[in-house]
């Protein structure tokens, strides 16, 4: 299976026409752009999808002028088209066919049956639908993504994709790669969730094109365009753990092609909490400042669409025991190291990039396109935990070019090209120990990706890329998709692919510092901290079925995937509760991931989202081999949503209701610790509650209230030694479940169209 794609793979002398071509907008009942819908001439093999804006050029065909819309969900429709000025589509949804839509009627949630990969996407209604304040928090009402808290310290929110942490899923923004190196931790948490406008959520080995790096899975981001974007929105936010934020966009249309937009964010939390009186704080103190400025430069006549995009961000958090000041309080590793002073923590960020993209479609092969992406980004921490330190310094550079055409017909297409990425990176660290790493990583490759799509029943996306890495060497990254529906509203999907990535240590374990184990590395010789890159394959199967139940649209799905690793870094953390140990895989490891999808359409307006996940995760330690920590094998997932119908004024109300159950977990090794700072081989099974209440006034204005956990389940003892933080047995690693009580929130928007 390793060796399928290059099996599949094939050349041919492109065939291209110069021609008229025929430009359009595909829009739904409620004027809103659909994404990838097939638009193709009648009895012909020349066709396109659709893309995030509803646009599509398309090639005429000299001997036919019907054209076929078609998108599921939606009628069929067919136009005969005697002009080549653009013009708009509007489809009339199938009350007969069975949607594969899993959310209400806007479909904020959908995966459509005709896309080759197994992707997610969920666009801006369904980030309003929970306290989405960032990316990291945009999963909660998302069964794909797990999410959870990585420390008692930090607050930190960390999510995962069949079982693997996010270091393993490639997480790009507009395809590219953007939360990577020195910003695994927190990059998450430093978009806020109002800027975003969709999220593309892709289960397994992803396309070459984006790189070689992912293993699990890809997850983009797609943030507003300024063109589509309003002149005013305002979003206000507060909550009872003591959290307030505020987000302006300001947009303006300079001319018919120029756009620009002005996005300003600010967070900030001064209310010290501590719910489970172990003396520390439940969240960190903190403040966030966020501004981000977009350029779009588009002009369909010629071809050309560009976009320039510059952000600074400063982000400063303070935790530890609830009566520690910074000022008085923070030791000197020299100078006060025995002193007896509160246990501290200060994490300070500064990041600032800076991405152009520039594409262009040739007038006369609407099929045919060239595109440029390139980006800079810097990124300073300045950390502290306790006595340990961590500073690191990153400066990444990217650049893509993609160009894509067409194999004699739009049935074959492709898409090849050349990439480059420079990391800098500066890590200082005292673990107590003060060790430098300074390190150079490069890498420039070659692409080519081949799709052959019948626009029917069958596609599939094979490709490889070849890759030239300082410190990896030259390595090839085959990827495989296919897709058929063997009858309607059903849809088998197959996929396979190879990742291979540095691991970042310190930066991907950051909550390992606040705890008081010692860090040794079993290096082997290798040219990354003395250790190997990781490299796994990635297997997976994905089974979706339409149907009608009592009347009622459903579908169900069920995925299946496997990563296999040829080498992981394995973190050690079992060997003793006093010692972190980072060592190259010697044995197996693997993860398999199981899920079964439920979406059913209960009433007008009033839908049921259900997901059961099975993990089956296993590693071979220097110890023997053990399930993963800190995750569950069974999970269980259900979202309802109500929507009222609108009144006249355009509004209405719409209630959203989430619960998670969480199976045992097991617990790291703990019985170096004295006996009162031991835990269990498993922690209990656990559910949480979230709950959200919008009230739309009319299209201008709406405010929302809510909760979460609303339960209260608060995991017992959060931080080991809580009472001695300088001793030997504190470790506030070891989180499995929810560390603050109930917290319930409120917010406003208001928007100027």
């Amino acid at each position: 299976m390793k060796y399928i794609i290059t099996l599949l793979l094939c050349t041919a002398a492109p065939f291209l026409w110069a021609q008229e071509h025929l430009s359009g907008r595909v829009v739904d009942e409620h004027n809103q752009p659909i994404w990838s819908a097939s638009v193709y001439w009648e009895n012909s093999t020349i066709g396109i999808t659709t893309d995030e804006n509803g646009n599509f050029k398309l090639a005429r065909n000299p001997e036919n002028t019907i054209l076929k819309i078609s998108f599921v969900g939606y009628k069929d429709q067919s136009i005969n088209v005697t002009k080549t000025d653009d013009f708009r589509i509007q489809l009339i949804p199938d009350t007969q066919l069975a949607e594969v839509v899993v959310n209400t009627k806007q479909r904020n949630t959908q995966r459509s049956i005709k896309g080759t990969s197994n992707t997610i996407t969920m666009n801006s209604g369904e980030l309003l639908k929970a306290a989405c304040c960032n990316i990291s928090e945009a999963f909660e009402t998302n069964p794909a993504i797990d999410v959870n808290f990585s420390d008692a310290i930090t607050g930190t929110k960390q999510i995962k994709m069949l079982g693997l942490s996010s270091p393993y899923i490639l997480i790009a923004e507009e395809n590219i790669p953007s939360v990577r190196g020195a910003s695994q931790a927190y990059g998450l948490t430093f978009t806020p969730g109002t800027w975003v406008e969709s999220i593309q959520v892709t289960k397994g080995a992803g396309s070459v094109v984006n790189g070689f790096e992912s293993i699990s899975g890809q997850i983009n981001t797609e943030l507003i365009k300024p063109m589509n974007d309003i002149p005013l929105f305002v979003n206000l936010y507060g909550s009872t753990e003591g959290r307030f934020e505020a987000n302006i966009h300001a947009n303006k249309k300079l001319t018919d092609k120029w756009s620009t937009s002005l996005f300003l964010h600010g967070n900030a939390r001064k209310t010290k909490n501590d719910m489970n009186h172990d003396g520390f704080l439940d969240n960190p103190l903190g403040e966030q400042i966020n501004v981000m400025n977009r350029w779009q430069y588009t002009n369909l006549e010629k071809g050309w669409i560009s976009f320039l995009t510059w952000r600074y961000m400063k982000d400063n958090k303070q935790s530890g025991e609830f009566n520690y000041d910074k000022n008085k309080d923070r030791i000197s590793r020299i100078t006060d190291k025995f002193a007896k002073n509160l246990w501290g923590s200060e994490v300070n960020t500064e990041k600032f990039d800076v991405s152009s993209k520039l594409g262009y479609v040739f007038p006369e092969m609407p099929f045919q396109s060239i595109g440029l992406q390139m980006s800079y980004n810097y990124h300073k921490q300045d950390s502290y935990f306790g006595l340990n330190q961590y500073d690191i310094k990153h400066n990444s550079v990217y650049s893509n070019l993609i160009f894509s055409s067409i194999i004699n017909n739009t049935l074959n297409k492709f898409s090849t090209g050349l990439s480059f990425t420079l990391d800098k990176y500066d890590e200082h660290l005292a673990l107590p120990v003060e060790t430098t790493y300074n390190r150079i990583d490069n890498s420039a490759g070659a692409f080519f990706e081949y799709t052959y799509d019948n626009t029917d029943n069958f596609s599939f996306v094979t490709g490889f890329r070849f890759d030239v890495h300082n410190r990896m060497g030259a390595f090839f990254t085959p990827r495989f998709h296919l897709r058929y529906n063997p009858w309607d509203d059903a849809v088998i999907r197959v996929s396979a692919g190879r990742g291979k990535r540095i691991a970042n240590i310190f930066a991907e374990n950051q909550n390992l510092f606040a705890s008081n184990r010692e860090f040794t590395i079993s290096a082997d010789g290798g040219n990354i901290y003395g250790l190997d890159p990781e490299i796994a394959w990635n297997y997976g199967l994905s089974l979706s079925q339409g149907f009608n139940l009592f009347d009622r649209k459903a579908d169900i799905t069920v995925d299946f995937y496997r990563t296999d690793f040829e080498n992981q870094i394995v973190v050690d953390i079992d060997q003793s509760s006093h010692l972190v140990n980072f060592y190259n895989l010697d044995g197996k490891s693997y993860a398999n991931s199981l899920q079964l999808d439920l979406n059913y359409n209960l009433a007008k307006s009033f839908n049921l989202r259900a997901a059961y996940k099975y993990y089956d995760i296993q590693t071979d330690f220097k110890s023997g081999k053990q399930e993963r920590a800190l995750q569950a094998k069974h999970r269980f997932f259900a979202n309802l949503e109500y929507e009222t119908p609108l009144n006249k004024h355009q509004g209405n109300w719409k209630f959203d209701f989430t619960y998670n159950w969480m199976g045992k977990q097991r617990l790291p090794n703990t019985s170096d610790n004295l006996p009162q700072n031991r835990l269990p081989n498993y922690s209990n099974p656990f559910s949480t509650m979230n709950a959200q209440i919008t009230k739309v006034f009319n299209e201008r204005f709406e405010m929302y209230i809510g909760g979460e956990n609303i339960g209260n389940y608060q995991q017992n003892r959060v931080i080991l030694g809580a009472n001695n933080p300088f001793g030997p047995d504190f470790d506030s690693s070891i989180v499995y479940a929810p560390i603050f009580g109930q917290m319930y929130y409120a917010g406003l928007r208001f928007k100027m169209n």
